[in-house]
């Protein structure tokens, strides 16, 4: 008994390894409810539909805010939400950049429809232990 808990872990991380990451995909400029903090359904997406040529493994959110007018167009912010790939130190984390008369925060998580909002959400291997730890504690006794 005491190794169902584990195997029920093991094989909810295989699954999760394997399925397609889903995300909000979307951008203000064009779509006004991509800004809002309760998404329509029509703006989920499964990222495994691009095809692109890489394996998308995380949902991104990126808030552009121009300082300065250019070409004609006033300064302005958007946000945008899409799938993406980052094998670097920021993959789950956020990071800034500013420069030429703009700037941008740039978050990317890696669970199911994560770039909804501003809010952190709980990783799945997080849940998985609290559950394996509820499991333990009622099944051991």
């Amino acid at each position: 008994m005491k190794y169902l808990g584990l195997s029920v872990v093991i094989l909810c991380g295989l699954f999760e390894y394997g399925s397609p990451i889903m995300c909000y995909e979307c951008n203000s400029a064009i779509n006004s409810f991509c800004s809002e903090k309760m998404l329509p359904e029509s703006l989920k997406r499964n990222c495994s539909e691009h095809d692109r040529g890489v394996t998308h493994t995380l949902c991104r959110k990126i808030v552009q805010h121009v300082d300065y007018g250019v070409n004609g167009q006033l300064p302005a912010s958007r946000v945008i939400r899409s799938c993406g790939w980052d094998e670097t130190k920021y993959k789950g984390a956020c990071y800034h950049r500013a420069g030429y008369g703009g700037r941008q925060e740039v978050c990317s998580c890696t669970t199911d429809f994560c770039n909804a909002s501003s809010e952190t959400t709980a990783s799945t291997p997080l849940l998985i232990s609290v559950i394996y730890l509820i499991m333990q504690k009622y099944l051991c006794e």
